[in-house]
């Protein structure tokens, strides 16, 4: 049965009034004068890189006054420094005296700052162990307290990995063996050379320009090429129908609804690494949201905006295009959170049209939502509206700042070594590419995200409303495959897994290895990758995530296979492919070209 628009029942549904912000702008009786100040704080944001110093202070101020009234802690902590002394005082004198001992202190997994041979060579070897000797006391002093806000413990703790990581002695051209190697073996070459990458990157920033793609990788030609046609815009977003692969499809569509933090062909990248071209392979008739990079005159594009100018019309356009059919919904990321909320509310007014929902490296619940909260409290959320209310949008690359942050030490420093000091050119890659066609956010949806989700945690706490009554996850019946991945920092595996405790339908949930980005583009043949898949029945008790993999072996390979078979699964049998409609352009359109 088909969508009930208008349902009686649902009318009888009680009204629900639900606090919600006015986030960006002010109340209409507010004091002229709060302009300034918000004038300030947004100059000020933007000297500071969009970081509130008030949320850096305070969680200092509390981390030092919970350690001053702690002098067991202090104790602790002094004998630690001890003990670390004595260790590099024991390693400093074996290795003058020539001896061959094992270091006592070992970078952390994801830190390849000393992966090169030289490093193990005194004098680099002392510099390297007095370096992670003060990087593990510092650890330790800003773990955990009795009495201490959870938040401010590891808000110290991040900022003081971003000095110390800020001091590396990888950092410094003569103190990294790597760097005087490089200078030696060219005469100096690799240090011209990375001044000029330096200039180049300076003038980048200054001017706020995008790069242009690299040789092979031209977005439409090599990347974002799996033949379609848009078939559906409006001034949110363009719709793209691709052309079928195979001599007959399945009947039900399959809608992609991507962030719109990100270009969609993230989904789209080379042919061979395309989920969009596989899918299709597959006898799948996909559809993809082209969302619009927004500017300051759609500043007041809001979160309901996207739902219902967004997801809404794209169900509306394909079941004009394909009727009579459900449709098969996957939501990346923020689009998976967009869709969750959609498909509540459908469910809530009596609208099936889902055969079926995915959400890939979406969250639902905003609890731990790693270290994205870091950047989360009502001074920061303040500050970053203010620099929005001045420009109209989150910018580019106060996002992009973010998120490198959250891994200084391989997306910044790393980075910066390698292009700076040893003068080596950025490797073109597709998803290198994509990574750096950056998108802006509208400042009324983006101030609505940060409130309703990270800082209040709504839709899981029962007061997130939607045309003024609240919806809940729980009223989903359509079957759902969850995908987490293994290392994502944006949403990490464990928050997402929490889909399963806030819904109660039939749920596959799948952890795969790999990040945010890279667990997501899995393709067949990929090395190295491993999942772990699951299948709850509806009504089935709830299983903690630790519980859930200690007993779930992991498999080898790409998740993607067994994706489309559990949509086949879900599918009717396969006939003639749905006529072609007139287009309004060949894909993959054109918002995905604005800048």
């Amino acid at each position: 049965m088909m969508a009930k628009k208008g349902d009686p029942a649902s009318k009888m549904l009680p009204t629900v009034a639900v606090n919600q912000h006015q986030v960006v702008p002010d109340t209409p009786n507010a004091h002229p004068h709060k302009n300034l100040d918000r004038a300030i704080r947004a100059a000020m944001g933007r000297l500071t890189g969009g970081i509130s110093p008030h949320s850096a202070t305070e969680a200092w101020s509390d981390w030092a006054l919970h350690l001053a009234r702690s002098p067991g802690r202090q104790l602790e902590l002094a004998e630690l420094a001890q003990s670390n002394a004595l260790k590099m005082t024991a390693y400093g004198a074996n290795v003058t005296l020539g001896k061959d001992v094992k270091p006592p202190f070992t970078p952390k997994g994801y830190d390849h700052r000393f992966s090169h041979a030289s490093w193990a060579r005194a004098p680099f070897n002392l510099w390297q162990q007095s370096f992670l000797a003060a990087q593990d006391w510092w650890d330790q002093a800003t773990s955990d307290m009795r009495g201490l806000r959870k938040q401010d413990a590891d808000r110290t703790q991040f900022q003081m990995r971003q000095a110390l990581d800020l001091v590396s002695p990888s950092n410094f051209p003569w103190m990294n063996p790597e760097i005087i190697e490089e200078t030696i073996k060219t005469g100096g070459r690799n240090l011209v050379e990375g001044a000029g990458h330096l200039a180049e990157d300076m003038i980048q920033t200054l001017t706020q320009t995008h790069k242009p793609a690299p040789e092979g990788y031209q977005i439409g030609t090599d990347l974002a090429c799996t033949p379609g046609q848009v078939v559906f815009r409006n001034h949110l977003f363009e719709l793209i129908q691709y052309t079928p692969q195979t001599e007959k499809v399945h009947p039900e569509p399959v809608l992609f609804v991507p962030a719109w933090i990100m270009k969609y062909y993230i989904l789209d990248l080379s042919p061979e690494n395309s989920m969009v071209n596989y899918l299709v392979s597959q006898g799948f008739t996909v559809f993809m949201m082209s969302w619009c990079n927004p500017t300051a005159a759609q500043s007041e594009l809001s979160l309901e905006d996207y739902r219902k100018s967004g997801v809404l019309a794209a169900l509306d356009a394909i079941n004009r295009l394909v009727p009579d059919h459900m449709i098969h919904a996957n939501g990346y990321c923020l689009g998976g959170t967009l869709l969750a909320i959609t498909a509540a509310t459908m469910a809530r007014d009596c609208d099936d049209r889902f055969a079926s929902i995915t959400l890939m490296a979406a969250q639902v619940d905003f609890a731990e939502a790693g270290e994205l909260l870091l950047f989360v409290d009502e001074s920061q959320v303040a500050f970053v509206e203010d620099i929005m209310w001045e420009q109209g949008y989150l910018d580019r690359p106060q996002m992009a700042r973010t998120f490198a942050s959250i891994r200084a030490e391989d997306l910044i420093y790393t980075r910066a070594v390698n292009r700076y000091f040893l003068g080596k050119d950025d490797l073109p890659t597709d998803i290198g590419v994509w990574n750096g066609d950056t998108t802006r956010m509208p400042a009324r949806m983006h101030s609505e995200y940060l409130r309703s989700f990270f800082l209040e945690n709504r839709l899981t706490a029962g007061r997130f409303a939607v045309e003024g009554r609240v919806i809940a996850l729980k009223d989903i019946s359509t079957p759902m495959f969850v995908i987490a991945t293994e290392a994502d920092h944006i949403a990490p595996w464990k928050s997402v897994y929490k889909t399963k405790l806030f819904t109660d339908c039939d749920l596959t949930f799948v952890l795969t290895k790999g990040g945010h980005n890279g667990g997501i583009i899995s393709e067949p043949g990929h090395p190295g990758r491993h999942y772990c898949i699951d299948h709850r029945h509806s009504g089935a008790h709830y299983k903690s995530p630790d519980s859930w993999i200690s007993e779930t072996a992991p498999i080898s390979g790409s998740w993607w296979p067994d994706y489309a078979t559990w949509l086949k699964g879900k599918s009717g049998p396969r006939s003639k492919p749905p006529k072609q409609r007139p287009a309004i352009c060949a894909a993959p359109g054109t918002y995905i070209h604005q800048t």
